[in-house]
């Protein structure tokens, strides 16, 4: 077996044990705030607990991904994210079970995913070979998605016994993952550490000239903060959309995520295996019309199967979408530059949601959220036809590396 083959599959191994405890944990935390408050403004609060955290962080992990090991930047935040999960755990046992805790140690979580995301996303490239980024990414959503699969049923259950079962098992989950990630041999980058002379302020200054000069990489950060903006209604009121509209029966809940991640595991497969659009701008706006055409379906569903039967297809889009985008970052990203671009990523869509959140949360409050979801699923599908339209931005991906201007 090739050696990188055997150094991804230990990472990817590591990564799936540890996200499968974090996923858990996200559906019962979820789930036991829609059950107990069913509240529009609670889920608002919640978001920006899960999102603000990294917003704050994510600047200075893009510039410790670049400049330091990006193994322990990774054991390091999953270590920190199972110990706030186990503070939780213990005080839950000891009789607080207040949800302004909760949403403290939602923040602590949140803390931690912001510095293990951009390391995670830039220790790959460092692994794989440019050739095999796109099969390999398709697999890494392959597997994401069978687990959010897979962790709904078993958040179900484990919420259905206690709470502090599913917070039990992450922190086992994480553990192990770690244990596994400690037998990955990573060799060194060039210039693995910076000159010990560059300041954090320099490094962040260098990281935002490098965005303002690069035109591809200006054009992905403001879709981004579009594109997810819009997504938020789907992606955070469904749980409550669900129980205002069908009921508020665990298996209901449970049901919404399973029928997304079929849908996005047999995606994964097809993308795995085809390797999608050669133009992988294409493929993003592609998928934007696709999920707004079925997010606008859902909000108008009736009958809760065809609900269901609408999320699975919106579900098929996700990983064409994720493996494109993904790897045309990780293809055109200058090497030094991985960690930076790919915490900028992280704090537009940490950002993006929450603000959105700000606003369809109480709206939905306020109106119908049915109407929420409709209104924001035909302005996706906006977006997506005015991305396929454009020939200019199309083109970005036809010559293969960055398109910089003249400083």
């Amino acid at each position: 077996m090739q050696n990188w083959l055997k150094k991804i599959i230990v990472f990817l191994v590591s990564q799936t044990i540890t996200l499968i405890g974090s996923l858990v944990v996200g559906y019962a935390v979820v789930w036991y705030i829609t059950i107990e408050t069913s509240s529009g403004l609670m889920m608002t609060i919640a978001v920006l607990c899960n999102c603000l955290p990294q917003i704050i962080i994510s600047l200075f992990a893009g510039v410790w991904a670049d400049r330091y090991n990006r193994k322990l930047l990774i054991i390091i935040a999953d270590a920190f994210t199972a110990l706030s999960t186990l503070v939780l755990a213990i005080t839950w046992l000891n009789g607080n079970t207040s949800m302004a805790f909760i949403f403290i140690v939602m923040a602590a979580r949140s803390f931690g995913a912001g510095v293990q995301q951009p390391a995670v996303n830039a220790l790959i490239p460092q692994i794989v070979p440019i050739k095999q980024l796109t099969r390999i990414n398709a697999i890494n959503t392959t597997i994401m998605n069978t687990l959010t699969l897979l962790a709904p049923a078993l958040g179900g259950a484990l919420l259905a016994s206690s709470f502090v079962n599913a917070l039990f098992f992450d922190v086992i989950t994480a553990a192990i993952g770690i244990l596994v990630l400690c037998f990955l041999a990573v060799g060194k980058r060039e210039k693995n550490e910076m000159p010990v002379d560059t300041s954090m302020v320099s490094e962040l200054k260098e990281g935002l000239s490098y965005v303002r000069r690069t035109d591809w990489l200006r054009f992905m950060l403001v879709v981004y903060a579009v594109g997810f903006f819009l997504i938020s209604p789907a992606s955070y009121l469904s749980p409550i959309f669900v129980e205002r509209i069908f009921g508020s029966e665990i298996w209901r809940l449970t049901a919404n995520e399973i029928f997304w991640s079929v849908g996005a595991i047999i995606g994964g497969i097809i993308i795995a295996a085809w390797g999608g659009f050669k133009n992988r701008i294409f493929s993003m706006a592609f998928s934007f019309l696709f999920f707004g055409i079925t997010f606008t379906l859902m909000a108008m569903a009736n009958n809760f199967w065809f609900y269901l039967a609408i999320m699975g297809i919106a579900g098929l889009f996700l990983p064409m979408f994720t493996t494109a985008e993904m790897t045309f970052i990780q293809e055109k990203t200058d090497e030094q530059m991985m960690g930076r671009v790919f915490s900028l990523i992280n704090i537009i869509v940490a950002a993006a949601m929450p603000l959105a959140m700000i606003i369809f949360g109480p709206l939905s409050d306020a109106i119908n959220i049915r109407y929420v979801m409709i209104g924001s699923g035909l302005l996706i599908a906006i977006l997506a036809i005015c991305l396929l339209t454009n020939k200019r931005l199309l083109a970005f991906d036809s010559t293969g590396r960055p398109n910089l201007k003249k400083k």
